[in-house]
């Protein structure tokens, strides 16, 4: 009786005969989701990799623009003097 799992083929078979017993009428849908994964996983690589390869000159352009700050009074401060709270 022990030497029966000795290796894991029988335990595979059983696994697979299991599966095709319990879940031949959820097999298809759960074949088209892989699918569906696969495809989605594959093109998220491919826009990950061309990412890496977009030209310099238009990353480089985005970052030459001057970006403009304002400073926001906190709010809160009813004393309406302009200073800050002290602590």
């Amino acid at each position: 009786m022990g030497r029966l799992f000795e290796s894991p083929w029988p335990i595979l078979i059983i696994i697979i005969v299991a599966l095709l017993l319990f879940a031949a009428p959820k097999l298809p849908g759960m074949a088209r989701s892989l699918g569906q994964s696969m495809r989605i996983l594959k093109s998220e690589v491919k826009e990950m990799k061309n990412d890496g390869k977009q030209t310099p000159e238009s990353s480089s352009a985005a970052s030459e623009q001057p970006v403009e700050g304002k400073v926001i009074p906190p709010k809160g401060n009813d004393q309406g003097n302009g200073s800050a709270p002290r602590v």
